[in-house]
Parts: structure tokens; sequence; C-alpha cells
């Protein structure tokens, strides 16, 4: 057994071969400037320690629990660079007791009720993507998995309203081919779309690829059931309301702590009908920011409106010039995009950008360099993995800035980042690019590329993430913008929010989770 289906991304057809492995060593090193080392095999997978909750289960939950060992090891991890390492090593460190699996809403209470009664932590696990230690039950003692991926399928379709009540274990492209006999589509593809759910995206705040407009599942919430250990939590179906703090808002970024979420209604639309693309070089990435800032700040919503710098647009096969890139892309219900298309050119030319490609509009053709972005971005995840199996640290980080500090937080947070991968891994490299934007700021998003030292592969990322982290912090930006916070961004993230806020949290907590059961650890 490889432990593919604990540790990678796709499934087990997808796990890299060691002779393609070795075949991309010299690609690797070339296009990334580090060094590719022999592919490592995943080492297989421990024996487990028996569980110890099973016994005390009730004879209704039985049926719904397993012990086996691989199943308990997949929800032992995430998909961050440090699950995928420790994964690979075979190093479970945090196993949970039992996975249970809920087919409707009144298990879910069931097993709340139990678990608050013998003391037992509960975590909501939903397609298992966490990038930040959110789904591993790191330092609980005999947890349980809660997944949800049996709550799942479309429950309602109000045309009227274009709104559609989905569960929450609904996984993205299942959601997104429910919806398609109706004529709608939520618009809300995040990078981890095909392993993500329902849940998982309203649980984490999560944000899609479109970079302006519905960017956020924030904006595409309408209501949210929950089940918590003192009773349901539901709001009201609303277009907006004044009645005080927002039910909705509460349960938004909560990642299992308040309760967990079961299904939401969630605003939808038509599939878009005109779509225009094209393709931008940069003198460099302040200068490409500075047109960015003009479209939007002009009223401009480009759908795709991805900078990155000249760094990462010779990774991806973007564009190879020295120059950044910027890929747009804008796309309409019903009017044709001409106007839109030539004004966004107009102002990114007078701000020193000069065009590579554009696209007819209404054609939905991609250029070489935005289909090259695109093939990135998709393939990106897999990608990672043989990266990993070749002695590479690769892994992301994210924030938001205001446009005033955006070119000191990048230069800043750039600099700390490469000084650390120097000390902690003789070198290394730190690109970045913007994934979302708005009129007063941006979402800069950074990637790391290192050596590897085997062995060390965590206590390296950690040292890195941390000075990263602190960079980010000194600068004024958030230690996430859609990533959500876990386990591994709480330092960061109790020292960003105000007290008084954390307070009220806290409160909120000991009112509808007593017990606290509900996923100990993460954002409290």
């Amino acid at each position: 057994m490889s432990g593919y289906a604990v540790w990678g991304w796709g499934d087990p057809a997808d796990e890299p071969r060691r002779e393609d492995l070795v075949a991309l060593m010299p690609y690797v090193t070339d296009t990334t400037g580090v060094q590719a080392q022999e592919p490592v095999d995943p080492v297989p997978l421990p024996e487990l320690p028996p569980s110890r909750r099973m016994s005390t289960l009730p004879p209704s939950l039985r049926a719904l629990a397993s012990e086996g060992q691989v199943d308990r090891a997949r929800h032992a991890f995430g998909r961050s660079y440090r699950d995928l390492v420790r994964a690979m090593a075979g190093q479970v460190d945090s196993p949970p007791d039992l996975v249970l699996r809920p087919a409707n809403e009144q298990d879910v209470v069931d097993v709340l009720s139990w678990a608050s009664e013998v003391g037992a932590p509960v975590v909501p696990f939903g397609g298992g993507s966490s990038v930040v230690g959110g789904v591993e039950p790191r330092g609980l003692d005999a947890a349980v998995s809660l997944d949800l991926s049996r709550l799942a399928g479309l429950v309602e379709v109000d045309e009227v309203s274009r709104a559609v009540q989905l569960r929450a274990g609904t996984f993205g492209p299942a959601a997104e081919a429910a919806l398609k006999p109706h004529g709608l589509t939520l618009r809300f593809y995040p990078q981890s779309f095909e392993r993500s759910t329902v849940g998982g995206w309203v649980a984490t705040r999560a944000a899609g690829h479109f970079s302006t407009r519905l960017t956020h599942v924030d904006d595409l919430v309408e209501s949210v059931r929950a089940v918590t250990p003192v009773g349901l939590w539901e709001s009201r179906r609303l277009p907006g309301s004044g009645a005080g703090p927002s039910p909705d808002r509460a349960l938004l970024g909560s990642e299992g702590t308040l309760g967990v979420i079961t299904s939401a209604w969630l605003r939808a639309q038509p599939r878009p009908a005109h779509r225009w693309s094209g393709a931008l070089a940069a003198p460099d990435l302040a200068t490409g920011g500075r047109a960015v800032r003009s479209l939007v700040q002009a009223g401009l919503l480009p759908a795709t409106c991805r900078l990155v710098d000249a760094g990462e647009a010779a990774l991806t096969g973007t564009l190879g010039t020295g120059e950044a890139a910027l890929v747009l892309g804008f796309e309409s219900l019903a009017a044709p995009l001409g106007a839109e298309a030539d004004l966004a050119l107009e102002l990114c030319r007078d701000a020193g950008l000069r065009v590579l490609e554009t696209s007819t509009p209404g054609s939905g053709t991609r250029g070489e360099a935005g289909g090259a972005w695109r093939s990135t971005f998709v393939r990106a995840p897999y990608l990672r993995e043989s990266l990993l199996l070749l002695g590479v640290m690769v892994e992301t980080f994210e924030t938001a800035i205001t446009w005033d500090r955006f070119d000191a937080l990048v230069a800043d947070v750039t600099a700390a980042t490469t000084d650390a991968l120097r000390r902690v891994c003789g070198g290394g490299t730190v690109t970045c690019r913007l994934t979302h934007v708005y009129t007063d700021g941006c979402a800069p998003y950074f990637t790391v590329l290192a050596p590897a030292r085997r062995g060390s592969e965590v206590a390296q990322w950690d040292e890195v993430k941390a000075a990263a982290s602190e960079a980010l912090a000194a600068a004024g930006g958030t230690i996430t913008h859609h990533h959500a916070v876990g386990r591994d961004h709480r330092p960061w993230s109790d020292r960003q929010r105000p007290e008084p806020f954390a307070r009220a949290l806290a409160g909120a907590k000991a009112a509808v989770d007593p017990a606290r059961v509900l996923n100990p650890g993460v954002l409290l």
C-alpha cells in the first residue's frame, strides 16, 4: 500500500510513477532553480492504536462509525505542505479515534449529544482540503472526525429568487452538476473546487477563482443551517437585514467551533453568455499593481484579474521575458463586452503595460499566455506532490492589504521570507501574485520554493512560515485572506483581532458548546 489514498490530492490512479518523477528531475531543476533530489517512495502507514471510543458509542451511532486504519489516517491530515510531508513519511501524529459519517441531520444531533456527554472532541470534516490544520485533531485526546460526505446533494431550487439550498457535504463538481439542468451556477471555483464542500466553504470563508464581485462565499450566503450541542441554528432567508449582528456572519469562518453546518442557501446566477480574455506584460509587479488599481477604481469588475510577478510568470509558462504578467477576463450574462475590454486595455496601456494577446469579444477563447496560467492553476495541487517527492519545499501563503501599503508589504515580506530561506534551507525563491482585487486593496499570494532536507521538512517550513507571518503582521496585512485560521494561524490571528471581540467569541462558544467539544484549538 503506497498510502496515496491518504496523502495524495487526487485518486490512487493519479499517483506519480517513479519513472515519471525521474524524467521530471531536470525540468524541475531548470524551471525552479532548486536541485531536484532522487524521488522517495511514501512510507507505508503505521499501525494506529485501537479505538477507545467505539465501546462508548450508543448502538444507534455504531452504524455510522469507522475505526479502519486507512480511514482514520485519511482524516488525520489536511492538504498543506506539512500535512503531505508527514503523511508520506508515515507520521500519523494525531489520528482521530473514530470516523463518524452522519446520513442526516438527526444523526448530527445525536453525535453531538453523545460527544458532549462523554467529552469527545468533534472535528467536522468536509473534503479535507484544509491547508491550515483545520481538520487535524492536533493535541486532542481520542477525538472523532465527523465526515459530512453523506450529507450531500441539492435540496431545493428557488428559481424566482435565484437561490439554491445545498447540503453541507456537497462537493464543488456535484453542486455544479446539480445546478446545470436549471441553467444556474454558483460561479464559485476555489482552487480546491474538486476536493472541497459547500459546508467547508462557509465554515472557512473561502474565496473562489474569480477576482472581483462575488469572490467570497460570504457574497453568496443567503441563509445557513447548523446543529449545535444546545439546539438548531438557522437563519431566515433574506436578501439583507439590519436586525442586529448577522447569525449567518457568525457562522461564516467559524471553522466548526460554534456548530456543524448541515446546509446553506446560496445565491446562484445564470451561466455567462459572453466572455473575453486578454494578457498583458508589465515592467514589474508594482507597475502592474497600479494598472489593476486603475481598473477596479474605474468601476470595472473583471472576472479574472491575476497579476503574477516575473518569477511566477516564468515558472508557470505564462511569460518568459522577465516581465510581470496580467491575465484579464471579463464575462457577461447578456450584454456584449467590447466596451469593458476596450476601456481595460486603454487603462492598462496608460499605466505602462503592453498587450500580449486578446480574444475576440464573445468568442470565449483563451490565448496562449492565459491558457498557460489557467492550466498551471488547475494542476498546481498535483504538481506539488511531485515536487515534494523530489525534495522540493513548495508551499504558499496569502494576505490582504490596502493599496497604499501594497508595495511596501510585498517588498518586506519577500525580503523576510527570502532571508529565512537562506538561513533555513540554504537558498530558495519567493514569488508573488495578486489573486483578488478590490477598490481599496488587494490579496497578494506568495509561493515558496526551496531545497528540503529529508526528514527535516516540517521543521524547515515551520521556521520559514513563522518568519513570513511575522513580516505580514508587521506590514499590516491579515494573516490570511481566504485560507482560514485553523491551528497553524492561531498565534497571529489572536494578535490581529481586538481583545473585546475575542472575549465575545469565547462567550458565544461557551453558550452554544458548553462542553467545548466542537473542534477545540481552532479559533479559540
